[in-house]
């Protein structure tokens, strides 16, 4: 694979494209999302890097980026959080999210790097096993065979490409718990076993470490019997 995942850190907000450093679409209360006249809907990067910073504080990572190998630069991400704090997934006809759930709201990639939409979901199931949820939903996106990933025809209630299509979520191992023609709910069950067993397989590769180097540094200590005997003997 040409990229490198990594986890979202304030230090790589700067990197992520225009419109994934600035859409609120997910972030905030529609009624409080600032009036952009001629701009683009949605859009507010002081916003949506204050979003980021609060939750990194008060809840951990909330974003897995795809970095292209080659040139460096951001070529895919994927948000998640928990619902509270996730104002949108309260407004859709499929809503609400589980409350056992974090919710991916958006993943994306650029064209040409189809293979790191995978990579970034299961990055983002990596990480909250390890942290104990239960559960993965989003809200997909059913589109037309004629309609592009960021194109829609209710464009002016929904930004399309923070939207996740419902086929490829599917194709993750993203089950349908709320049916709808066009926004279904999607869930996927995380094996918290994975999480204990990661966890203790970290806690053992840890010990085995610290024994190496104890071992390592006794054996540098350790004086030769034959050295021993001549000590004895006062030679």
């Amino acid at each position: 694979m040409s990229v490198t995942i990594a986890p979202l850190t304030m230090d790589g907000f700067e990197n992520l494209p225009s419109h994934s450093r600035r859409c609120v679409f997910w972030e905030m209360d529609p009624n409080l999302i600032p009036d952009n006249p001629g701009g683009v809907a949605f859009e507010s990067e002081f916003d949506k890097e204050a979003w980021v910073s609060m939750i990194l504080l008060e809840w951990g990572t909330c974003g897995q980026v795809a970095v292209s190998r080659t040139t460096g630069k951001v070529v895919g991400a994927a948000f998640y959080g928990p619902p509270r704090s996730v104002p949108r997934s309260l407004l859709f006809p499929t809503s609400p999210v589980s409350p056992d759930a974090v919710i991916l709201n958006s993943l994306w990639v650029d064209p040409g790097y189809d293979d790191a939409a995978a990579a970034l979901t299961q990055a983002v199931i990596i990480d909250l096993t390890r942290r104990g949820v239960r559960a993965i939903e989003a809200f997909g996106i059913v589109r037309s065979a004629h309609t592009s990933p960021n194109q829609d025809p209710e464009k002016d209630a929904i930004c399309a490409r923070c939207m996740i299509d419902a086929h490829f979520l599917k194709g993750e191992g993203f089950d349908v718990v709320s049916a709808h023609h066009r926004y279904p709910r999607l869930r996927l069950a995380l094996d918290n076993d994975l999480g204990w067993k990661a966890g203790v397989e970290s806690a053992l590769e840890k010990l085995v470490v610290m024994a190496a180097i104890d071992v390592a540094g006794r054996e540098r200590t350790a004086v030769p019997v034959g050295s021993a005997r001549h000590l004895l003997r006062g030679e």
